[in-house]
């Protein structure tokens, strides 16, 4: 399952873990990605909470957590490889992997459709 928050950043699913990186059209907003900060592993985030920042040759901007949990795992290829959140958004340009500390926040997500619609 993959859902979608306001801040057009995504959040796939897998067991009790959330997988969240940000959305095709965030990095078609923000064009050829050049520098990614991630959290530390370890970090306690709520939902709404800065996670990171991207920076591309247009401008920089934050990356908000979709939902809450404790961060287990950072992207180290992207890390080296910021354009993989160009080529990639949804797969090997993924962020972070977050423990969730409350699935239920993933209902005030957008699903696919609903994030279409908003972002179209």
């Amino acid at each position: 399952m993959i859902r979608f928050s306001d801040e057009h950043v995504w959040v796939r699913v897998e067991g009790e873990t959330g997988v969240v990186g940000i959305t095709v059209h965030a990095q078609d907003t923000l064009g050829d990605i050049v520098f990614v900060e991630l959290p530390a592993i370890g970090r306690v985030l709520a939902p709404k909470d800065v996670a990171g920042v991207v920076e591309s040759v247009k401008a920089a901007a934050d990356v908000y957590a979709p939902v809450g949990g404790t961060v287990t795992e950072v992207n180290e290829a992207l890390r080296a490889d910021p354009s993989l959140a160009n080529s990639e958004p949804l797969g090997a340009g993924w962020f972070y992997k977050v423990q969730l500390s409350n699935p239920a926040e993933l209902d005030a997500l957008m699903d696919e459709a609903a994030y279409a619609k908003f972002s179209g």
